[in-house]
């Protein structure tokens, strides 16, 4: 007999009562409140842990245990979705605060299924009778996924190392938490307050009328206010003329959380502590090793010749562009030096000048609506996929807009497509896909997935709809093509589905999509000024080409500079002593790629959510690794034509739809007909002549 009120939670309600009663039982955000999620854990965790027991009294089979395991914490995956999913997109100050409890709970939860010596035993047993049981395809995948999975989480260690291993892991529960909200209050707690007007020299009208808007909301008569999220801080980065509130910005925005009330240093250490010290429980010299022994990678040492190879191209490219910079900015202000609040400013103005356009030439051309519609219209082409706005399935918050996909033709159901694109103080900064329900066996079917995408774009004015900068649909095409990776998926299994793959494939699906705004068969679709409808011209067009190789050198640098700071970290072994200095380590690490000053009170480990608090760790390489997978496949769509539904197809059928059920080396040679070319990245980027 449930407590009186428990069935009143939507979550309880909806397997003691009846599911979801909204189109494809989608999460009924208008009837979830922030004191249904701890009750609705707390009895998810009782019942998957119920059908755990029920797994254990029955026979080893791959019906009782493999599949049992499967569907054993539906509910409990949905509310952890849900939950998390606003944590990141729409999480008020007790929302967020719920994590510090949340977070033990299911890691005392996992740790008790990892280390259940009973449940391992048939689920061994299945595994060791694979090839007499017959297994095949996603069954034998999925065997052999929960027992790599369970011997990696600790199933063979001794009774005392398991309890080390729980205590480990209780205590990485909250810190990954912890870390993230540090690094959303700390940019939160910044804003710049302009009085006078001639501070604003040089930004344009958009930003100007956005940032009035802001300090009307904070309540600064006659004023302006910028803040740390992108679509405030980029544009003044760029385009200020004032120097001295560029560098405020920028000394801001690169000391969040560092020896301020946020401080995160603590937090770094003791994650990369913990990670080590589990690491080495396992049997692995580094956490950098445990990780990369399931990714395309493998070891700690491909990924770091992996980057070595690009660091030199890149370096001596990157050493030219700010060589260029250097003497332009002399020849404009009389003054060689750059500091690193000069270059997004300079870069701007040079390439200006080089290219003859700005970005903000472009923002007219790209409206939010009609660049949707572009991206929709590429899914129609490439994938025959038709995108619906609907109106009856509740959103989390009135920004967000919700999509039905169907098949063109068949009007086959795909599923639900959730878009959510403006800042706001409860939603982290970034770009990012997520999943609400993922493709694959659940609650008794086979269900198609409930995808979002959620991005930090410019916000609409009174005197202006909302206008992309071109890195912007550019990050929309990327977050794009990871919802196509979810929407497209034809998987059994939900383990194996959509994007659940290795992690340094994962970024294919997403990034390959951006090259189709770099060519004018792509942007010709939806590029339209908002006011004539006049297409972005080819004049245009051509120069964004051009420019699109504008330091590639430094862009690349940049990157290997963050992948090889995560490797650094995750590649420690031994124990971490508490005297480490966070910012000298950090210094070290990144010696190699720097080529501007290292400014004193900045630090980037503080604020790098991607690999303490987002799933990245010993994993940012990946998107280097998966610029040469894109570059590659891209090149067979320009062979055979940017729509060419042939490659498509092969594209769909062996990447978009078959998630983690293979190799990803083998969908990617099924899909291309041989391995990727690792020169393909450079001869895009330009650097092979460099």
């Amino acid at each position: 007999m449930l407590a009186k009120g428990m069935t009143q939670n939507p979550f309880i309600a909806s397997v003691e009562a009846a599911p979801f009663a909204t189109r494809d039982q989608a999460i009924p955000f208008d009837q979830i409140k922030v004191e249904h999620y701890l009750p609705a854990f707390d009895y998810a965790i009782k019942l998957a842990k119920q059908n755990i027991e029920k797994i254990k009294a029955l026979p080893a089979s791959f019906q009782n245990t493999i599949l049992g395991l499967e569907t054993s914490s539906e509910l409990l995956d949905q509310v952890s979705e849900t939950y998390f999913n606003l944590f990141s997109a729409e999480a008020n100050e007790a929302h967020q605060a719920l994590a510090k409890e949340i977070s033990p709970l299911l890691a005392s939860y996992q740790s008790d299924i990892a280390l259940d010596s009973t449940l391992f035993s048939k689920i061994r047993i299945v595994f060791e009778s694979r090839k007499s049981l017959g297994l095949i395809g996603e069954d034998l995948k999925l065997t052999e996924k929960f027992f790599k999975d369970f011997t990696r989480n600790g199933a063979l260690l001794s009774a005392t190392d398991k309890e080390k291993l729980r205590k480990i892991d209780q205590e990485l529960s909250v810190l990954g938490p912890r870390f993230s909200e540090n690094v959303l209050k700390a940019t939160n707690a910044f804003e710049l307050v302009i009085s006078d007007r001639t501070d604003l020299l040089g930004l344009p009208d958009g930003a100007v009328e956005a940032a009035a808007l802001e300090a009307q909301k904070k309540g600064h008569v006659e004023k302006w206010v910028f803040n740390l999220q992108a679509p405030s801080f980029m544009p003044l980065m760029q385009y200020a003329q004032n120097r001295e509130l560029r560098k405020k910005m920028w000394l801001a925005y690169n000391s969040r959380a560092f020896n301020d009330s946020f401080d995160n240093q603590e937090t770094v250490k003791n994650i990369v502590r913990l990670r080590q010290e589990r690491a080495t429980l396992l049997g692995w010299p580094s956490h950098a090793d445990f990780v990369l022994a399931e990714r395309m990678a493998e070891t700690s040492t491909r990924v770091l010749n992996f980057l070595e190879e690009l660091l030199t191209p890149s370096k001596k490219a990157a050493e030219k562009d700010l060589a260029e910079l250097k003497a332009y900015k002399k020849s404009i202000d009389g003054v060689e030096e750059v500091m690193p609040w000069d270059f997004a400013y300079y870069s701007e103005r040079l390439k200006e000048k080089k290219y003859a356009y700005n970005d903000e030439e472009l923002r007219p051309y790209f409206q939010l609506e009609k660049v949707i519609d572009g991206v929709f219209e590429h899914a129609r082409r490439l994938y025959s996929l038709n995108f619906k706005q609907i109106f009856d399935v509740p959103a989390y918050h009135e920004d967000v807009k919700v999509f039905e996909v169907r098949e063109e033709g068949t009007q086959k159901y795909v599923g639900l497509f959730y878009m959510d694109f403006f800042p706001r103080e409860t939603k982290k900064g970034g770009a990012w896909m997520t999943q609400f329900r993922s493709q694959g066996s659940f609650m008794g079917a086979v269900r198609r997935p409930h995808v979002s995408i959620v991005c930090n774009f410019t916000k609409p004015t009174p005197s202006k709809p909302s206008l992309l900068s071109y890195g912007e649909v550019q990050t929309l095409f990327h977050e794009f093509g990871h919802a196509l990776h979810g929407l497209l998926s034809q998987c059994t299994y939900r383990t194996l589905s959509g994007p659940n793959v290795f992690w340094d494939f994962v970024e294919l699906p997403s990034q390959i999509m951006e090259n189709w705004v770099k060519e004018q068969e792509g942007l010709d679709l939806f590029a339209r000024h908002y006011k004539t409808e006049e297409k972005l011209p080819s004049a245009l067009i051509e120069k964004i080409k051009r420019a699109d190789k504008f330091q590639t050198g430094y862009r690349s640098l940049r990157q290997l500079a963050f992948a090889f700071l995560d490797m650094r970290w995750h590649s420690l072994t031994g124990p971490l002593g508490p005297e480490l200095d966070i910012d000298k380590f950090e210094t070290e690490a990144m010696a190699s790629t720097r080529l501007l000053a290292k400014i004193p009170g900045t630090n980037s480990s503080v604020s790098f959510s991607h690999i303490f608090a987002g799933g990245y760790s010993a994993g940012y390489y990946s998107y280097k690794w998966a610029e040469v997978l894109d570059a590659d496949a891209f090149e067979f769509f320009k062979e055979r034509g940017l729509f060419n539904r042939e490659v498509a197809d092969l594209f769909r059928e062996n990447i978009l739809s078959r998630g983690g059920t293979e190799h990803p080396m083998e969908l990617y040679k099924k899909f291309r007909g041989r391995e990727p070319d690792p020169k393909a990245l450079m001869r895009r980027d330009g650097l092979l002549e460099t």
